[in-house]
């Protein structure tokens, strides 16, 4: 897809500013970030930190973010997070004023940006502060800060983000969620209306593969959310099928120390490696409560069905026995091991349901062209309301693809 050049009502190009909360690695909100900058490519990047080293921003078209004052404070390379409390302050001294046009991409301070009456804002939202809003508790015991005094100053720099957080919702002018559920979070916490753009997911990194070897899998960090370890001990339940877990984080000797004959954690593999595991795997179980959820779309890329819990971004990226036709997975209704291991038996008592090409198939909807497509659509839509245009060749381009896609 061609980038799109927007016009402002005097006539001239758009400026454009991106502005992502930070860079320190490539995940899920980067290789959103990646996709804006194909179809907006000489916008200016900003980030509150910005440490990727040179050879890791090809994803960024090479260029580097302009930073806050966060990036120079001390430690700020790797303890960055702990400056929670100064974002907000931090995001909002980014000058901004010689954009027409910026696009926030956000999960934590990003949208919070300032922009004036004239400047038309677009944030894509991963998801509202977690740990702010309804992950605060978990947060603070995760943390050790539940209790005492220290407790009570976290409670109450919280609630401080909160109230900005409501605030700088109103100096969003389209929000476009990552899904449906945090579609439902904007709306309850803002109070406003966003548009579902799923992210893009590299489908093409995982090969559809049909021969499978009867390996359950499960790939997550173990941190008690995504309850890894869950998915562990529920095949102590199910002592004549095999789980192989790949994934580290703090609670991997817990986990391990639970493992039944049955269980093989293996850590963190290479990607090729965790590739030929996804392709191999009978099913993927995933056990997290996500936002969207980008490793059961891989899954099913490589026609893996997924056994899943079901709440969050799952419940848009599966699709479970009750579907009309071609079901790619199924959901179990409570974060426990005897739940999953429920769930593991209805999924064999139903194989016959599940097609790895259906599943392949299912998966290609969240391709990053699809992603691409949509979200040049939502912020064209949104310059056109603010009063500007296209240029003749966009406008000529756009027509082209309308008329050849019937």
């Amino acid at each position: 897809m061609i980038a799109p050049t927007l016009v402002t009502r005097s006539g001239r190009p758009a400026r454009i500013a991106l502005v992502h909360d930070w860079f320190d690695s490539y995940y899920g909100s980067e290789r959103v970030v990646e996709q804006i900058l194909l179809c907006f490519p000489d916008a200016d990047l900003y980030a509150l930190v910005d440490w990727l080293e040179d050879d890791q921003r090809d994803f960024l078209l090479g260029k580097r973010a302009r930073t806050s004052f966060i990036q120079r404070l001390p430690l700020s390379r790797k303890r960055f997070r702990s400056y929670l409390p100064l974002m907000p302050l931090a995001i909002e001294q980014f000058d901004l004023q010689g954009y027409d046009l910026v696009l926030s991409s956000s999960h934590a301070i990003a949208k919070g940006v300032l922009t004036g009456p004239n400047q038309l804002h677009v944030s894509y939202v991963h998801a509202p502060i977690r740990y702010a809003w309804e992950y605060q508790h978990q947060y603070l015991r995760e943390s050790g800060l539940d209790r005492g005094f220290r407790s009570w100053l976290a409670r109450w720099m919280l609630h401080r983000i909160r109230l900005w957080d409501h605030r700088t919702g109103d100096g969003v002018d389209r929000f476009i969620a990552n899904s449906a559920f945090i579609a439902e979070r904007i709306r309850k916490i803002y109070r406003r209306d966003a548009h579902v753009v799923h992210p893009p997911v590299d489908v093409g990194a995982f090969p559809l593969r049909a021969d499978k070897d009867g390996t359950y899998l499960a790939v997550s960090r173990f941190v008690p959310y995504k309850h890894t370890e869950t998915i562990v001990r529920a095949f102590a339940e199910l002592p004549d099928r095999k789980l192989v877990v790949v994934g580290d984080g703090p609670g991997f000797a817990s986990a391990q120390a639970a493992a039944t004959p049955n269980v093989t954690l293996v850590g963190r593999l290479p990607f090729d490696a965790l590739r030929d595991r996804m392709q191999r795997a009978r099913a993927l179980i995933f056990a997290a409560e996500e936002d969207f959820g980008i490793t059961p779309v891989e899954a099913q890329a490589a026609g893996t069905p997924v056994i899943a819990y079901g709440a969050g971004g799952t419940l848009e990226t599966v699709r479970g026995l009750d579907a009309d036709d071609a079901p790619t997975g199924l959901f179990f209704d409570a974060q426990t091991p005897a739940a999953i291991a429920a769930a593991v038996r209805r999924f064999e008592s139903h194989a016959d349901a599940f097609s790895p090409e259906r599943c392949r198939a299912h998966a290609e909807a969240f391709a990053p062209e699809r992603f691409r497509k949509a979200y040049v659509r939502e912020v064209v839509e949104a310059w056109r309301a603010h009063g500007g245009s296209l240029s003749p060749a966009t406008l000529a381009r756009m027509t082209r693809a309308s008329l050849a896609h019937g």
